[in-house]
């Protein structure tokens, strides 16, 4: 890891919400238009992730993505696609159980913060090892944004998980504001959230209201 790497990861931590975008999960409103909106509240920290999208508009909304948020000194996290992460300057890849293996991805692109998808001590324990930036948790409440055969996680999932890892994690799954005073009694400092802000009546609103709970319960 970097210099360059160091200084994103404590940008990163400084966050708190984490917007990952949906457009087929926005009520009918275009990921960029979502994205302006969140930053307006206040967002810092955006992971474009259009799983329905080909590759070529992707790779262009990518480079939208990356301008909007270095325009609001915000951080940009690209889903699976560690050649756009690079191809666009973005600051950082999330990397799924399928995708890049995460020590390949620290070789090829120390700079980067490299994120890993956890379901499992196991697998966040792994992720921790191969020279993940963080490890996400979750998911923790039935949502409908992944499709998921097993047992969500939950706060006792996260309660198990978090004090193993040794590197910062971010959690996910269902999340709304009524669960935030008790995720972060848990110990959770980062709360990676889809519709609650893209499906949102009012994105920017939504995205303040996070924001100020989450200072309320670590103020």
């Amino acid at each position: 890891m970097s210099a360059i790497h160091d200084r994103r990861l404590r940008k990163f931590l400084q966050a708190g919400l984490y917007l990952v975008t949906s457009e087929t999960m926005s009520a009918g409103r275009r990921t960029p238009d979502i994205i302006r909106a969140a930053l307006a509240g206040g967002v810092k920290l955006v992971q474009l992730r259009e799983k329905e999208l080909a590759p070529d508009p992707f790779v262009e909304l990518a480079g939208e993505a990356r301008r909007l948020t270095a325009d609001a000194g915000a951080l940009l996290i690209i889903n699976d696609r560690l050649d756009v992460a690079l191809a666009v300057g973005a600051d950082g890849v999330h990397l799924g159980r399928n995708d890049t293996p995460v020590d390949e991805a620290r070789r090829l692109a120390p700079d980067l913060i490299i994120g890993a998808s956890s379901h499992s001590m196991e697998e966040a324990l792994d992720a921790e090892k191969r020279g993940a930036s963080y490890v996400n948790i979750g998911p923790l409440f039935p949502t409908k944004t992944k499709a998921w055969d097993s047992r969500f996680l939950g706060l006792e999932g996260l309660k198990r998980i978090a004090p193993a890892v040794s590197i910062p994690f971010t959690v996910m799954g269902g999340i709304k504001m009524e669960h935030v005073r008790d995720l972060a009694a848990a110990g959770a400092r980062t709360l990676a959230v889809i519709t609650a802000i893209t499906a949102a009546p009012d994105p920017e609103q939504a995205a303040r209201a996070f924001l100020a709970e989450l200072a309320r319960c670590h103020g």
